[in-house]
């Protein structure tokens, strides 16, 4: 079975690859050039990566042949190879997304946006429930997790959050989670005990390191700063050091409140407005009708990418690529990657169709 590691990941090309790299950095002329050596460094994590990657399914699958030997030999092993049959099984689907990314950006890490659409109190708690899904997915894989800015909701939930998922891959892995996002339930804030329907927009955008440049002239910035915001306590910041950046030709704007310091809020808002401009350039080169910002769907019926239903029967399901998961509250809990792999197939197989409208419930 471990035969069909190295077939996957091509080892010994790959460690070729890593040997040249090794030795173009080697060159001590090669660091002071970053536009040179920060892409080698990129690549030769990717490819120490994937090396890593390939012995652990490499290991996994002996595991695997060892308790087929035992199970042969007459030992009761059906739990524990049942158990390693699983993570083997997890270990490959994991592996099958990495491959499926082969876009520019899908190595950076991934700047998330939640918004609440329209419904008050209902809709910013659903906000909130997303961007907790999201949290605790990128804590299943291991990523870091930053919280850039937040509002909260007049009663519940949030009026807007952007938090930055750091990790191999992350843009990639989350790219097709943009869009609108369904939730039907029985309302916790209904005395009358009614199921309402709530949507959040969810926005994914690469963050742009800097070796790509990004050209913005000062004239074009407006920068703002605020008190921030937060529900009390001994850390809520009394000065006005949280920073909002709106870049005037496009209207895109980042803000950054977590910080004590306004310097350190307005440097990490920049990073996330190159990153947006980045990704807004990416879209016109696509010759993408619609620009960035037309790019985010009307947050109501119809313009969904996926529905999670709680009431009358429970079950999540993506309409672009018709992959359902009965688990609802695990798929709350961050476990999304099966919706993340059929996005990811349907890309590679030529395209994303338009969200289908969603049936009635």
């Amino acid at each position: 079975m471990c035969a069909i590691c190295g077939s996957i990941f091509d080892s010994p090309r790959l460690k070729q690859q890593l040997a040249e790299i090794e030795k173009q950095t080697s060159d001590p002329a090669i660091w002071a050039d970053p536009a040179r050596s920060q892409p080698l460094m990129r690549e030769r994590k990717r490819i120490e990566t994937l090396l890593a990657d390939d012995a652990e399914l490499e290991r996994r699958a002996n595991d695997v042949d060892a308790y087929f030997d035992l199970a042969r030999e007459g030992e009761d092993v059906e739990s524990d190879l049942s158990r390693e049959i699983e993570n083997l099984t997890q270990a490959v689907d994991a592996l099958e997304s990495k491959t499926m990314l082969s876009e520019e950006t899908d190595p950076l890490n991934a700047i998330v946006t939640v918004h609440p659409g329209a419904g008050g109190t209902e809709s910013q708690d659903w906000a909130e429930m997303l961007m907790r899904m999201y949290l605790r997915w990128a804590e299943r894989q291991g990523f870091k997790t930053e919280i850039n800015e937040i509002q909260d909701g007049d009663e519940a939930g949030i009026k807007s959050a952007t938090f930055t998922i750091s990790g191999d891959f992350a843009f990639g892995l989350l790219s097709g989670e943009t869009g609108v996002h369904r939730l039907v339930r029985i309302s916790p804030f209904d005395s009358a005990k009614r199921r309402h329907t709530s949507f959040s927009s969810v926005f994914v955008s690469p963050e742009i390191d800097d070796s790509i440049v990004i050209d913005i002239k000062p004239d074009d910035l407006r920068i703002d700063t605020y008190r921030s915001g937060g529900k009390g306590g001994q850390h809520v910041n009394t000065t006005d050091s949280a920073v909002r950046i709106t870049h005037l030709p496009t209207g895109i704007v980042a803000a950054c409140q977590n910080e004590r310091s306004q310097h350190k809020n307005k440097e990490k808002a920049m990073k996330m407005l190159r990153s947006r401009l980045y990704e807004f350039e990416l879209e016109k080169k696509r010759a993408v009708s619609k620009k960035l910002e037309d790019s985010k769907l009307d947050i109501n019926f119809g313009s969904q990418i996926r529905s999670y239903v709680l009431q009358p029967y429970r079950m999540a399901k993506d309409l672009r690529t018709r992959v359902e998961i009965g688990d609802v509250d695990r798929v709350l809990d961050g476990a999304i990657d099966p919706f993340i792999r059929g996005y990811l197939k349907m890309r590679r197989e030529g395209g994303i169709p338009a969200p289908i409208e969603a049936e009635d419930e």
